[in-house]
């Protein structure tokens, strides 16, 4: 995948195209990453411990990685993503601008 848990990216497509957030998490199995505040759906919850009142919940669904795209640090833009091998490790770097996005 070409991006990673915690990366900044932003949305190309679909219904919230544009919007920017962090990456909580990722299924590479499923190609789906969580992005915070992106494709936000409704979900029905039966009253529990947790949540005693039940009722319907507001929570970010996972959408597929292609719609996503890493921000470049220098230009804040979306960028494509290439590889380079640095000291012996392979590092991704932004297309745009060529700076590392590993930290």
């Amino acid at each position: 995948m070409h991006v990673k848990k915690g990366d900044k990216v932003q949305v190309v497509s679909g219904k919230d195209k544009g919007k920017q957030g962090i990456i909580l998490e990722a299924y590479p199995k499923k190609d789906r990453v969580l992005v915070e505040g992106v494709n936000i759906v409704k979900k029905h919850a039966k009253p529990s411990q947790a949540n005693p009142q039940g009722g319907i919940l507001n929570q970010e669904a996972a959408i597929h990685v292609s719609n996503v795209m890493p921000i470049d640090p220098k230009t804040n833009e979306p960028t494509r993503v290439g590889y380079k091998v640095v000291d012996g490790k392979k590092v991704r770097i932004a297309k745009k601008s060529g700076e590392a996005l590993d930290k």
